[in-house]
């Protein structure tokens, strides 16, 4: 017999965490099915592991250049293990803080493989062995993504990683790495070995890295990563591997057919996209719509199944922990017949095109931080637009800090003043790229954002500067 819930989710990463929270405070009965660990993959395996691991190397880097500041440590060394006990620590920390939240909001967790069924049923194989049937009158589908591996010649030798593995790593043997593609968790993973003395190669089939980030930014950061060492090579491809006597020998084919460069490396790590986890997702008496291998959704997230919706990474083309967090907020208050209390991907502003507001993080150090449109973009659009632009090398944050990497660009509709976009590359961007989405999401002019002081010296005064600049050129 089939427990009846209001909502069965599956999936406990960022979207069904989040869903389930939302759905239990406003008063409905909710289940949470999790194959594996509370958190998913964001919370075990991705974002918060690997942001520890960057903060930590980072710690290296900076104790590696203190000197300038007037401190003396000799004898600088790393141990990975601990840096590893360290990451554990911060994941276990961020974990338990949700089943916490589980416990307190009654939201029942079951530990096993989840499979929806017909009739929004939802069949769970125990991980602690049998087998229960939950029914629910809607099901929430957040079963997230998985690491898209290769199948060139030698992608299945030792020494060939994926990013999950290689977050686990105990041992430190990543002398030489070469990292395959050039998107965030690439980028993100060559700044963390990077910062750990590691020769790094990217290597990215694309004509420039972080696709499709606009030409300038992606030009500035490929200067940041070769000026600390990097080697970068844009529009190739890995096309094969082989056993070398130091470890693993890489072609490196440009896509223009000349000769390929051939390199070694100790470990590779395959960083070329993740797919949807749909896998085993739905029983053989269930046939859900997909779209360019994604379940499709309407507008509302619901499936071709009436009832049944998706979240996050196996419905969504931005795959990122944020925003299947909204979405699942968005779904839930749907079925509760709540109003909305937050903004999907693109806010109507009456003057001109809906603005997208999902904001993209990168923590590379300078770190990046992008919203809204850019200036290339915007002209696509039909938008007439002026940009304020601000170097922070002049910033006083920046110049104390010694983080004078960087700057920040506003983009503005040029007859209303409104703010349309945003590019930052600088110390804490992750942060104040906040306020720029709040301020596209409130459709805020220059002269509005102009009125709030910011505190001197904070890295946040190089937005005022730079909404200065753009009222200059006004």
């Amino acid at each position: 017999m089939a427990k009846k819930l209001d909502v069965v989710v599956i999936g406990a990463g960022p979207g069904g965490y989040t869903a389930a929270l939302k759905a239990a405070k406003l008063g409905l009965k909710v289940a949470v099915i999790e194959e594996k660990r509370v958190g998913g993959t964001c919370v075990n395996r991705g974002c918060i592991p690997a942001k520890a691991l960057l903060y930590a190397s980072g710690m290296f880097r900076m104790m590696q250049n203190c000197g300038e500041f007037g401190v003396s440590a000799d004898g600088i060394f790393f141990d990975f293990g601990k840096m590893q006990s360290y990451k554990k620590a911060a994941v276990d920390k961020y974990r338990n803080g949700i089943e916490r939240l589980f416990e307190t909001c009654k939201v029942e967790v079951i530990y096993g493989k989840g499979t929806l069924r017909r009739d929004r049923t939802v069949e769970v194989e125990l991980a602690e062995g049998g087998r229960e049937f939950y029914e629910g009158k809607n099901v929430i589908l957040a079963a997230g993504a998985a690491p898209v591996m290769s199948s060139i010649p030698g992608a299945d030798l030792p020494g060939v990683w994926n990013s999950d593995r290689l977050l686990a790593a105990q041992s430190w043997n990543f002398d030489r790495l070469t990292v395959m593609g050039g998107g965030v968790i690439a980028v993100e993973f060559a700044t963390l070995f990077n910062n750990l003395c590691s020769h790094v190669t990217i290597v990215e089939k694309k004509k420039h890295l972080m696709a499709p980030m606009d030409d300038v930014m992606s030009a500035a950061l490929e200067r940041v990563l070769c000026r600390k060492g990097i080697h970068v090579y844009c529009d190739s491809t890995v096309t094969e591997l082989t056993r070398g006597e130091n470890g693993l020998n890489c072609v490196i084919t440009p896509n223009d057919g000349s000769e390929p460069v051939r390199t070694r490396a100790g470990q590779v790590l395959m960083a070329i996209g993740r797919r949807p986890d749909t896998e085993g997702l739905c029983g053989t008496d269930v046939n859900l719509e997909k779209k360019d291998g994604r379940i499709a959704v309407s507008a509302d997230f619901e499936t071709s199944e009436p009832g049944v919706y998706a979240i996050g990474d196996v419905c969504a083309e931005i795959q990122l922990a944020h925003v299947a967090a909204a979405q699942g907020i968005y779904v839930v208050e749907k079925i509760a017949g709540r109003p909305h209390s937050i903004q999907l991907q693109a806010v109507p502003t009456g003057m001109f095109v809906p603005l997208p507001i999902v904001p993209n993080c990168i923590y590379t150090d300078p770190e990046i931080a992008t919203v809204g449109l850019t200036e290339e973009e915007a002209g696509k659009r039909g938008l007439k637009v002026r940009c304020g632009h601000f170097s922070m090398e002049e910033n006083g944050r920046s110049i104390i800090s010694g983080e004078q990497d960087g700057f920040i660009q506003l983009v503005f509709e040029a007859y209303s003043n409104t703010i349309v976009g945003a590019q930052m590359m600088c110390s804490r961007a992750t942060d104040m790229i906040g306020e720029i989405a709040t301020a596209i999401a409130n459709g805020l002019t220059a002269e509005q954002m102009s009125f709030a002081m910011r505190a001197q010296p904070t890295y946040n005064e190089g937005i005022g500067a730079a909404i200065a600049d753009a009222l200059r050129k006004a």
